[in-house]
């Protein structure tokens, strides 16, 4: 049997969180050769590549991801079985691994996960970012606690997974005084040509507001299209262009798209909700964030 070498470990998990060796050395003094070294065993002893380099910086791998992930539970208990030996309290926080899609907005993202931080539980949150396909992926092998998503497992996704439909919200317009003033009369028709900064066509939102847009006889002026939401906010608020958004972001509302609705949902690999954290998410934003749009 091969023993992990936990010397080996460590100098992984310092180097992993610091993201670099060079900041590595210097929190736990030693030189760069060392750490590489001891980096170069241990990837030989696991057989796998744990870092992908980059100018500058470390970047873990798949495989890289999964040892940190235990090499932190394992150096957290260790610390915890310090303070005990000394007398100390312990209050471990209980973890939540958390997988986001990249599109869905972060002020959301907060407001949804805003139940697990605030409950009576001690919870870290580990949060994740990437694109759904990815993430669900991540999930399906038990690195993810919870993906959070606005749209349902796709069909073509073949994972043992669940989906949980969190709530859904009403789509706003925002925009700059001067663009609401402009189309404000004989809305939506006055939206014609009006200047749009819409998410990327690939996002379950563009192709509603398509839908939406066709279904009314607009044809909009598309300035922008952007991935980000906070890039897509910060065009708005020059004037480039109107913008939709969630209503449960509580900025000022220019016009409601009645007929558009955005929704979000937790995915997991189990059928019902078992994680404490998770849970509590699931009910208290069913009824304090989108309790308003079930009425």
């Amino acid at each position: 049997m091969n023993w992990l070498n936990y010397h080996h470990l460590f100098y992984f998990w310092v180097v992993a969180r610091k993201g670099s060796i060079k900041e590595a050395c210097e929190e736990i003094h030693v030189t760069q050769p060392t750490i590489t070294s001891q980096l170069q065993a241990l990837e030989e002893s696991l057989a796998q590549k744990l870092f992908t380099r980059r100018p500058r910086q470390l970047v873990l791998t798949e495989a890289g991801r999964l040892v940190y992930r235990y090499a932190d539970e394992i150096f957290s208990l260790g610390q915890e079985m310090t303070l005990a030996l000394k007398g100390q309290s312990i209050d471990r926080p209980l973890r939540l691994s958390v997988g986001v899609i990249d599109s869905l907005p972060k002020m959301i993202v907060y407001k949804l996960l805003e139940a697990a931080v605030k409950s009576e539980m001690s919870t870290r949150i580990v949060c994740e970012e990437g694109k759904l396909e990815h993430l669900l992926a991540t999930l399906a092998i038990h690195e993810l606690d919870l993906v959070l998503a606005d749209r349902p497992i796709p069909p073509t996704v073949r994972i043992q997974a669940f989906h949980h439909l969190l709530g859904e919200s009403g789509v706003l317009l925002f925009a700059t005084p001067q663009l609401v003033k402009a189309h404000r009369r004989q809305f939506p028709k006055s939206l014609d040509t009006a200047p749009f900064l819409l998410p990327k066509a690939n996002t379950v939102l563009r192709r509603d507001l398509d839908s939406w847009f066709m279904l009314n006889e607009i044809e909009p002026r598309i300035v922008g299209e952007f991935e980000d939401s906070a890039m897509q906010k910060a065009f708005g608020q020059a004037g480039q262009g109107i913008f939709p958004g969630s209503a449960i972001m509580k900025m000022e509302i220019c016009r409601q798209y009645q007929d558009v609705k955005q929704r979000f949902y937790a995915h997991t690999v189990d059928r019902k909700l078992k994680h404490p954290s998770v849970v509590a998410i699931s009910e208290l934003t069913k009824q304090r964030i989108f309790r308003s749009g079930r009425k």
